[in-house]
């Protein structure tokens, strides 16, 4: 491993809140907190936290982000570094989890082979799919790490956590390019060309692009439309934002949907022999990822 820009924090707190409040009816039974007093403070702080969201994630604020982190100049380390380096990601919205992060990607991963044997390209998206998060040494706030993701530049819909009330601050709202259904988007204009939210998801999908074209390798489209769209709930889950769509998003969506399936919620105790697990990830890796990724 080698550092590029010294890190802030050494075990930095998350709360991951797209796993504690979904809005979506057909996740309710599944989600991971069901007391939505406004007393509680678990409740508190994952409103606080998408409120600073919905604020704060604006078209200049985005930008700028891009231009911070996709010089990918932080550090450099194998796969397997950024995944022993998670470890050290204390997730608040899990309490009684305390289990390395890395069992959660072998966990993903594992069930994912299971029902793909075949598509051993899914298997390693299913491991590596929250490296973005490295983010969070570097002292990123919450709101630009974790929770569901959604499109800036444009009207937020009714789908989104706390609806458009949390978006009554945020500058875009009054700008007229931004604050239309399309605003600066045509109709159909495809996924790939709607600016995101920042978050993990973006960060590794840009990461996982910089590295293949330099290794010239290709993790084929599926997987990293699934890398980037994982955390967008409103469009995969919620159903919101298909005027965005062209014919490749309607054929790729589901592999997002599936990785979001194996993704959300898949955290237990049984935990998977990663020891006897790392040579087959690591043979993967050197198909797809090889050698020295830069974050």
């Amino acid at each position: 491993m080698r550092i590029l820009a010294d890190m802030v924090h050494t075990t930095p707190h998350i709360l991951d809140v797209s796993e504690i409040v979904r809005p979506e009816q057909k996740l309710k039974e599944r989600e991971a907190f069901r007391d939505y007093s406004e007393k509680n403070p678990l409740q508190q702080r994952v409103k606080k936290t998408y409120y600073e969201m919905h604020t704060n994630q604006t078209v200049d604020f985005v930008k700028s982000q891009h231009e911070k982190w996709l010089k990918f100049d932080h550090v450099e380390c194998t796969i397997m570094e950024a995944l022993d380096k998670l470890n050290s990601l204390v997730d608040e919205s899990d309490p009684d989890f305390d289990l390395p992060n890395i069992v959660h990607a072998f966990q993903t991963a594992e069930r994912i082979r299971a029902d793909y044997p075949e598509d051993d390209w899914f298997h390693l998206v299913g491991l590596i799919h929250d490296l973005g998060k490295i983010m969070a040494f570097y002292s990123m706030p919450q709101w630009a790490v974790v929770g569901d993701t959604f499109p800036v530049g444009c009207l937020p819909q009714a789908s989104v956590v706390y609806g458009m009330d949390s978006f009554k601050d945020n500058k875009d709202m009054q700008d007229s390019r931004y604050n239309t259904q399309l605003g600066m988007y045509e109709k159909n204009c495809g996924m790939k060309n709607v600016i995101m939210s920042w978050g993990h998801d973006e960060y590794l999908y840009q990461v996982i692009k910089n590295h293949c074209e330099k290794a010239g390798t290709q993790i084929p489209e599926g997987g990293m439309y699934a890398i980037r769209f994982h955390s967008f709930f409103p469009w995969h889950t919620g159903g919101d934002y298909n005027y965005f769509m062209n014919d490749e998003d309607t054929d790729l969506m589901k592999w997002v949907m599936r990785l979001s399936q194996y993704d959300l919620y898949t955290k237990s105790t049984n935990i998977p022999d990663i020891e006897a697990l790392k040579p087959y990830y690591q043979s993967l890796i050197d198909k797809y990822l090889p050698g020295n990724v830069a974050f």
